[in-house]
């Protein structure tokens, strides 16, 4: 009996080692089945986060696998904290704010107000579905399962190094005044208030800077100091460009051997700077005033004067005019229409102002 009792034991043994063996090789295949399984974890902050990470599913077409789903895997891993940068996808937008898709299990929300420093800023009107850009999360939820995120601060922390970029490259922005002070105006570039001083805002000095809002303007980056959350804008050298532009393609247009009048501007030691017309000035070398040497140029010119030349050269935006070529193309021309004859005791001389006389352009 005792003997009998023993195999009986030992049988009994044996099964129950096959049924559990067999038992867990049955909960192994579940959970691949399922395709799931929970981890959970404490963060940081002490808050409980349950994780689902997916096994493959046998329906998915052939060749696909894990790899294939590596961003969503590490996006659902993935800790946000207050103070992260992120970036995402408008989705929708209202006069509220806007919506995001961050790639992760909660999207993420925008209030109108953490848009944008720029008081003027219309959210209907500068964002659309589809915009993509960053924010900072400022709380990791609103009751509602959002993620609350300030575009402005995320602006204020990445801007500075894209401004620093922007003055090294001459970057051309263009944008509106939104506000003006009595030593200059207010523009704001990339959430960033810049100011442009009264002195950039054009080719002169703006003595009313009132006439400047609302305007929009092209300026460049001048000046970035981050410590101090200071950006200067000039409007000036753009302009200048412009101007220097606009007048070589005037003087291009010049033709050499056109007779001119003009003002004299500038008298110099080697020559007078004469202004004829459209803002381009030419230079009259000393050389060439008078076919008789001048020694000092202020004793037969002064400036206010009103003078007649030929222009002699257009070169690299220069015009060089002649005083003394004109003399000579006039007393030629006079030569051909009424030649004449002199005696061997008289002498021939003719003033300047006899050859200008009667001049018609």
């Amino acid at each position: 009996m005792e003997e009998e009792k023993k195999i009986t034991e030992e049988v009994k043994k044996s099964i129950e080692e096959i049924v559990a063996d067999e038992e867990e090789k049955l909960e192994a295949m579940k959970a691949e089945q399922e395709g799931a399984r929970a981890v959970t974890e404490k963060n940081p902050h002490g808050l409980i986060r349950s994780t689902v990470t997916a096994t493959p599913n046998p329906e998915l077409a052939e060749g696909e696998g894990m790899a294939d789903y590596k961003d969503e895997l590490e996006a659902s891993f993935r800790q946000i904290h207050v103070g992260d940068v992120l970036t995402g996808r408008v989705i929708d937008v209202d006069e509220t704010g806007v919506l995001m898709d961050l790639s992760y299990y909660a999207p993420g929300r925008i209030p109108v107000e953490e848009m944008s420093a720029d008081p003027h800023f219309d959210i209907l009107s500068a964002v659309k579905i589809g915009d993509e850009f960053q924010g900072t999360v400022i709380k990791r939820d609103d009751g509602k399962g959002n993620i609350v995120l300030s575009r402005k601060q995320a602006d204020d922390e990445l801007s500075w190094d894209k401004l620093k970029k922007m003055m090294e490259e001459k970057t051309v922005v263009e944008g509106k005044i939104t506000e003006v002070v009595k030593a200059g105006a207010i523009l704001y570039v990339e959430g960033i208030r810049g100011f442009i001083p009264a002195s950039k805002l054009a080719l002169e000095y703006v003595e009313d800077t009132k006439e400047y809002l609302n305007r929009y303007v092209r300026v460049q980056v001048i000046g970035v100091e981050e410590d101090t959350k200071r950006l200067v804008l000039s409007a000036k050298e753009l302009l200048q460009e412009q101007a220097i532009e606009e007048k070589n393609k005037k003087i291009s247009r010049l033709v050499p051997g056109n007779i001119v009048e003009g003002t004299v501007e500038t008298l110099k030691d080697y020559g007078a700077f004469v202004d004829i017309g459209d803002g381009i000035s030419g230079l009259l070398h000393i050389s060439q005033i008078s076919e008789q040497r001048v020694k000092n140029i202020r004793a037969v010119l002064k400036e206010g004067q009103k003078v007649k030349a030929v222009i002699t050269k257009v070169d690299n935006g220069k015009v060089s005019l002649s005083m003394k070529a004109l003399i000579e193309q006039i007393a030629t021309e006079r030569a051909e229409e009424e030649p004449q004859e002199y005696s061997d005791n008289q002498a021939a001389s003719t003033s300047l102002g006899d050859l200008l006389k009667g001049l018609k352009l």
